[in-house]
């Protein structure tokens, strides 16, 4: 099972990006996908979270800028960010949840210009 994280890049504070993470591989089912962050000399911090129904969370930091969502068909999740500010400066990793199994990906870099 491979996670391929895409859509970072450089965006001057206040603009947008939106992550995707393609899940490939046998995979019997994911059930929660979720984004992390983590910057150097930090530990990885949840970002946000969606369950395979499409319920989701958010870390206080984050809440009203930033939406996840999940492609069930297509085996993706995607993070859409909006106003985003130089804090959020970080490495993106997605991971899911299969069965009895966690899986992360390399992550993708997000660098936020002020």
């Amino acid at each position: 099972v491979q996670l391929q994280a895409s859509g970072g890049g450089l965006v001057q504070a206040g603009g947008s990006l939106r992550l995707s993470c393609v899940v490939s591989g046998r995979i019997w089912s994911i059930n929660d996908m979720k984004w992390y962050r983590q910057t150097s000399g930090n530990e990885r911090a949840l970002v946000a979270g969606i369950t395979r129904g499409g319920s989701t969370k958010y870390a206080d930091s984050v809440k009203g800028r930033f939406t996840i969502s999940r492609d069930n068909a297509k085996n993706t999740v995607y993070l859409q960010m909006n106003s985003l500010k130089p804090e959020d400066a970080a490495r993106y990793y997605c991971n899911i949840d299969g069965v009895g199994i966690t899986y992360w990906g390399k992550g993708t870099q997000v660098t936020v210009s002020s």
